[in-house]
């Protein structure tokens, strides 16, 4: 589990909210994802606007919302609801002059990686999941937080190159390379768009958009040079005890790497010991 401390990038109301929001009857039948949960890291970059919950289950999310708000409604919490749809509900939670957007939302049980518990945040989609979710978010909009957001788990989780390669595994209506078309549009935003943005340090754009060429054109070279049967895959290092990109012409074994795919649920990656000869 990433190392998410004390002091992370939510604002003080949206840290009672989730403390409150872990003694819900709901805790265990959801997980927090979307931007809040990629910036509990301590060097993480930006303030997220709103807190998203996900739920493996359609019938969960209405279920989750009614517990969580007469959780909410019975300490002092209004609940606005904005928009309630089949798997979807979208509302303002205040309180006196404070108030975030929260979603109750349904999202595919498949990634690589199990949940993971904070003590504040409750369950939390795993770092790497988060990351390969942000490609796809990436791919079908364009917006200046996303491209925050890409960069720190460029430099934070892993490279572009192995986030794309996942995200083919995840969604198998891409390949990485119908992924980087997608991407190759996206960065062109104007310093006007990100100091809209709630940041935690400042953002340098030049160098910025300097990061991002550069990841693009190493994440197509990766997609290029990597066999098709791995296609979807991460990479585990048992020695690092952390998932890494594999260098090119060296095999597997020789690295130290296997790959370790995504499943319902998500699962630890597994390092089966060699037998010894008789």
């Amino acid at each position: 589990m990433a190392d998410w401390g004390a002091a992370v990038p939510l604002t003080e109301f949206q840290r009672r909210l989730l403390a409150e929001l872990a003694a819900s009857a709901a805790a265990d039948e959801r997980y927090l994802a979307g931007g809040a949960a990629l910036h509990f890291s301590l060097n993480s970059t930006r303030y997220s606007d709103d807190l998203d919950f996900f739920h493996d289950s359609v019938a969960r999310v209405g279920k989750a919302f009614e517990a969580d708000r007469a959780r909410l409604e019975g300490v002092g919490y209004e609940v606005e609801v904005g928009s309630s749809l089949p798997g979807f509900v979208r509302a303002v939670v205040s309180r006196g002059a404070e108030a975030t957007r929260v979603d109750w939302a349904h999202e595919s049980a498949w990634r690589f990686m199990p949940l993971v518990r904070d003590p504040l945040g409750g369950l939390l989609l795993h770092p790497v999941d988060l990351a390969v979710n942000k490609v796809l978010v990436l791919a079908g909009r364009d917006e200046a937080r996303d491209f925050v957001d890409i960069l720190f788990v460029h430099r934070h989780v892993l490279p572009l190159a192995g986030l794309c390669w996942a995200a083919a595994g995840k969604d198998p209506g891409f390949t990485p390379l119908s992924l980087l078309e997608l991407l190759k549009r996206r960065g062109r935003h104007r310093p006007q768009e990100i100091e809209k943005l709630n940041l935690a340090e400042p953002f340098d754009l030049v160098e910025a958009k300097q990061d991002w060429l550069q990841a693009l054109a190493s994440a197509e070279a990766f997609a290029r040079e990597r066999p098709p049967e791995e296609l979807g895959c991460l990479y585990y290092s048992e020695a690092e005890d952390r998932f890494m990109l594999p260098e090119p012409g060296v095999s597997l074994e020789a690295q130290g790497l296997k790959p370790h795919f995504g499943s319902p649920g998500g699962v630890i990656p597994q390092v089966v010991a060699e037998e010894e000869g008789d």
